[in-house]
């Protein structure tokens, strides 16, 4: 009897302790944007184990997807890309409102344009992209898109673009006061040639290395994200994320199930995991981008409190870029061709 009692007792107290789940999940993701600390607390409060990999544009996560080779559970894909991918029929329905923690989320990121239902996405980190300039190196006027895209010449060799072309022409559209996704000719050979006339100034197209670049002082002013550039800042007090008068490009990125995922299931616990308040907020102290969880700034560090590149003019223009049609999206990889031939 007594074993039997002491059998009893042990079954009561394992169906009372939460079960941890079993197996991996395989995360892709942008440079330096996953916060070790989010990993590490997810390994620990459901015993799976977690690998991540990174990529350096929404261009080669959707190239690798479409190669059917990927093998990821969890890829995050920007605001501009997800009806592409939803299209392709790359990432799988995840019904987000039925996902416990989804009530978390700021309404006014629930059923955005790219993703009317969350069907298939939640939100991750948002920002705008624009560019930062080290101001112990530069001395002049930094308050509009013409120092990044026609520098002056002290500034040769000593700028820095992304690697994406999709972020680059939207940022150039921005500066020459063209709506985004562009399907006229005659303006995107304007993009072309400023492109073109811009490159002989440019050090390196590359979104990887962003903040240790410019921390360094290996690059002047570089085409930046607002969160990199207050990381930047925290490695260099010169680093300044500017605000110009033409505007800045916003963005959202999401977290959404590739339809080749391994493991679906621990997937869905990820997205269940990142939508908790103070899990979140792990990864904005890590990314210092915003995030849509509310509730989540409570758990946030004092450096961001305040933060400039947190807080925009309140008469910024920020224009967020829509999926861009298969002609606009011709176009754009024609002018990359020819600016990177």
């Amino acid at each position: 009897m007594k074993r039997l009692a002491a059998a009893l007792l042990l079954s009561a107290l394992w169906a009372a302790t939460p079960a941890k789940a079993e197996g991996d999940l395989f995360i892709y993701n942008w440079t330096d944007y996953t916060a070790p600390e989010l990993v590490a607390k997810f390994e620990k409060d459901t015993g799976i184990k977690v690998t991540v990999d990174t990529y350096d544009s929404n261009e080669t996560l959707l190239a690798k997807l479409k190669s059917g080779s990927a093998g990821y559970d969890i890829v995050i894909v920007s605001s501009d890309f997800v009806e592409i991918f939803a299209k392709e029929g790359l990432i799988a329905k995840v019904d987000a409102p039925k996902i416990d923690g989804y009530a978390n989320l700021d309404p006014r990121w629930t059923k955005p344009v790219w993703d009317r239902e969350n069907a298939y996405t939640i939100p991750w980190n948002w920002g705008t992209t624009s560019y930062s300039v080290n101001t112990d190196a530069y001395k002049g006027p930094a308050d509009s898109l013409k120092l990044l895209f026609e520098p002056p010449e002290e500034l040769k060799g000593k700028v820095g673009m992304f690697s994406s072309p999709s972020e680059v022409i939207s940022l150039a559209e921005r500066y020459l006061d063209m709506e985004p996704c562009q399907t006229d000719t005659a303006n995107m050979k304007k993009v072309q040639d400023l492109l073109l006339a811009q490159a002989p100034f440019v050090k390196v197209y590359n979104s990887d290395g962003i903040i240790e670049r410019q921390a360094t002082g290996e690059t002047v002013v570089h085409q930046q994200w607002n969160g990199a550039a207050m990381r930047s800042r925290e490695l260099n007090p010169a680093i300044k994320y500017v605000y110009p008068k033409e505007g800045v490009v916003g963005w959202m990125d999401n977290v959404a199930v590739p339809a080749t995922a391994k493991n679906p299931e621990n997937a869905k616990k990820f997205l269940s995991f990142i939508m908790q308040p103070e899990n979140m907020a792990l990864q904005s102290n890590f990314t210092k981008y915003s995030n849509a969880v509310m509730g989540s700034e409570k758990f946030f560090e004092k450096s961001m409190q305040g933060a400039p590149e947190l807080n925009p003019p309140a008469d910024l223009k920020v224009v967020f870029t829509p999926a861009c049609s298969e002609a606009a999206t011709k176009l754009m990889d024609r002018v990359w061709t020819r600016l990177k031939t």
